[in-house]
Order: C-alpha cells, then structure tokens, then sequence
C-alpha cells in the first residue's frame, strides 16, 4: 500500500507513519529525517537546505524531488511506502505523478493551529543527549535540566513561537490546498487528531481499513 500523510506541523504525523508502517509492514519515508541526516553530516545538498530549514521556509521542490526518486528505488519500497513531509505543494504532487509514482490513499490528520502551538512551543530537547521533553506532556523533573544527563533543556529553533507561526503561515498557503488535490482524486482519507495520540492511531486505521475495502 503506499500512502501519503498530510497535516500541518506538529500534528502527528511522524507518530502515526511509525504506527501504520508496524501494521503494515512498509517503510515510513520522512524528508524530514533525511535532510535532517544530510544537514548533519554537512552534504553539499544538506547545507543548502538548512538555510531553508532554518527559516521556517520550504526546501526546494528540486531538492526534496530529487531525495524521494533516490528513496523510492530502494528494495524496501517495493510493496509499497509512507510519504511523511512530502509532497508539500500541488507541484511536488504533480511531480510523483510524472514519475509514474501512484498513491493508493492520502490520510489527512486535521489539528486546529491552536492546539498545534500549544504542542510545538511546550517541547524542550536536552542540548548534551538530545533527549525529548515538553512542559505540559513530558515535563523534566527540575525545569530546564535532563532527567537523563543533567544537560541544559533548549527550544530548537524549529519550535519558537515566531517560526511556528511562520511554518503554519507556509502550510495553510502551499501545503493545504492538496487537501483538495488528492479529494479530487477520490484518494483522500480525513482524521480529526485526538487529545491521545492511541485515539488517533485507531481512528487512523479504522478509516484506512474502511478505505481500503
């Protein structure tokens, strides 16, 4: 089965690729972990990308094109896939498309950008270990110290408020309009995000498994 998720940052998209790709036993292909592989080990196409990154911008179609073709080719791929951050725009979509890329259903996680913003701006990342926190769903014992290390807690730039902001600015502009791409394709699956993220998980699946009757 190769499926497409959709959902504005934060809403839970790299957790429930990880759950349907246990289900199903497929792979989960996030751009975000592979640029974010690139960037640290300072490729050519990696330090282009982390001005972008950076910014709260998105990476060039020609760029993140280029990565999932190399991706799909891989012997793991082959009964099929989880797209996780791509495509992005009506233009990366046409683009798998050209590529002869097809899709079986495209799963959209809606999450209001309220609750996105209280998710985003609570997560802290131990500068020494990288271990995750966040103040209202994983606090640290003492504030701002790892539980696992005793590093110093930090906000990536990723989650401060002014580039969240700007990430969910990017999506409504040039992300959400494949909602209606893919509807019109009769390809497109609509989950409401859940406060727990298991009620997801199993709203998710349900709706898949319906679909895919």
């Amino acid at each position: 089965m190769r499926l497409i998720l959709l959902g504005a940052p934060g809403a839970g998209k790299g957790t429930q690729a990880e759950v349907v790709c246990d289900k199903l036993g497929i792979p989960a292909i996030s751009t975000g972990n592979i640029l974010r592989a690139a960037i640290k080990n300072e490729t050519e196409m990696g330090l282009k990308a982390k001005s972008f990154i950076d910014s709260g911008a998105l990476v060039p179609d020609s760029v993140i094109i280029s990565i999932i073709k190399e991706r799909l080719a891989a012997s793991d791929c082959q009964k099929g896939f989880i797209l996780d951050g791509v495509p992005r725009t009506v233009a990366q979509a046409e683009a798998l498309e050209e590529m002869g890329v097809n899709i079986d259903h495209v799963i959209d996680i809606e999450v209001s950008d309220d609750t996105i913003m209280k998710r985003l701006s609570g997560r802290r990342v131990c500068a020494s270990c990288g271990a995750s926190y966040h103040t209202l769903y994983k606090p640290s014992q003492q504030p701002d110290v790892c539980d696992r290390c005793g590093g110093t807690l930090i906000v990536r730039k990723d989650d401060e408020p002014a580039t969240i902001l700007e990430r969910l600015r990017t999506y409504h502009e040039l992300t959400e309009p494949l909602v209606e791409f893919y509807r019109q394709r009769g390809k497109l699956i609509v989950v409401e995000g859940q406060e727990e993220v298991s009620d997801t998980s199993a709203l998710l699946l349900s709706k898949l498994e319906e679909a895919s009757k």
